[in-house]
């Protein structure tokens, strides 16, 4: 048995996933932990890592560290997303986490990126046509699937933390404010051509933001706090989606905080978080939209196990 680590790190959080991979190719989650960093905070157009954030990052990773310390032939997949991707100090950045953590990280492209959110995606929910988005804190990757094969992939600049800090979205929501970034996302969106091949079709939406609408709906749905529905799979009607929504612009950060569904840290991202969601609703005219709690780290976790990964990206640590 194997015991394969895998670490996504994003622009706004950090994930652990640990996965026992058995000789006839079964594979079973032991670990998942999830640590809100923000590396992408404040890093304006200059494109820098900040110290505060890298800090948080540093500490989050080494917590991981001890995660997978205890464990026998541990394999780690390492990857790092658009903030490290972006950054003009990824170099130092890399080599700190090198020598502090002993983590070697692969930057990956957004395309990439894309790709992985497709695997992770289409092996785990019935998608033959339509659109993936995945929103995370400094990019916004799409895919469009045609006949279940990944026709176009994506990365965008914009996410909900950069997003959210250059329109001032976190708290109190001022409209001219709101409006100015519903019109950045349909500019970057209408630029896109090829999106007018997913009308009518359907959207799977993942990434934090995303999730979170998803968490929200589900509480509206249970009948009681034992009958939940899953958000992987989860549907939802544009109608519903948009009324969230407009909930969410008309309450405050604390406010935001007290919705069941919405982690505290993710209340001052979250509608910038979601205007590229909405914006295709709207743009395309799609009437319902699924949730998934698979990307990137089973996207990785499933080309490992088909032996397709780069053998150089696996760091053997005991």
């Amino acid at each position: 048995m194997t015991n394969l680590a895998i670490i996504d790190l994003g622009s706004n959080s950090c994930r652990l996933q640990i996965s026992e991979i058995y000789a006839n190719g079964k594979h079973q989650l032991v670990k998942y932990e999830k640590e809100f960093v923000r590396l992408s905070e404040n890093m304006g157009p200059e494109k820098i890592l900040k110290p505060e954030p890298i800090e948080r990052t540093i500490t989050a990773l080494k917590k991981f560290a001890t995660e997978w310390q205890a464990l026998k032939d541990v394999r780690l997949i390492a990857v790092a997303t658009a903030a490290v991707r972006q950054a003009t100090n990824q170099a130092e950045f890399l080599e700190r986490v090198k020598k502090e953590v002993g983590i070697e990280f692969n930057v990956i492209s957004g395309e990439r990126e894309a790709y992985l959110d497709y695997v992770g995606v289409s092996r785990t929910l019935p998608i033959q046509n339509g659109l993936i988005i995945d929103t995370g804190g400094a990019s916004m990757e799409l895919i469009l699937v045609d006949e279940g094969q990944a026709e176009e992939v994506i990365s965008l600049p914009i996410g909900s933390v950069l997003l959210s800090q250059r329109y001032n979205l976190g708290d109190v929501i001022n409209p001219a404010d709101l409006y100015d970034a519903v019109v950045k996302v349909d500019e970057v969106l209408t630029s896109q051509r090829w999106l007018n091949r997913a009308r009518h079709t359907r959207v799977v939406a993942l990434g934090g933001s995303n999730r979170a609408l998803a968490k929200l709906f589900r509480w509206k749905l249970a009948a009681s706090p034992t009958h939940v529905q899953p958000v992987h799979g989860l549907k939802m009607q544009s109608q519903d989606a948009f009324a969230l929504m407009h909930s969410l612009v008309a309450a405050n950060k604390i406010e935001r905080t007290k919705m069941r569904g919405i982690a505290a840290a993710r209340a001052d991202v979250i509608v910038g978080g979601l205007l590229p969601l909405m914006a295709l609703l709207r743009q395309l005219s799609m009437q319902e939209v699924m949730f998934s709690n698979n990307g990137l780290r089973e996207g990785l976790l499933f080309e490992y196990l088909d032996h397709q990964l780069d053998g150089a990206a696996i760091q053997k640590l005991n």
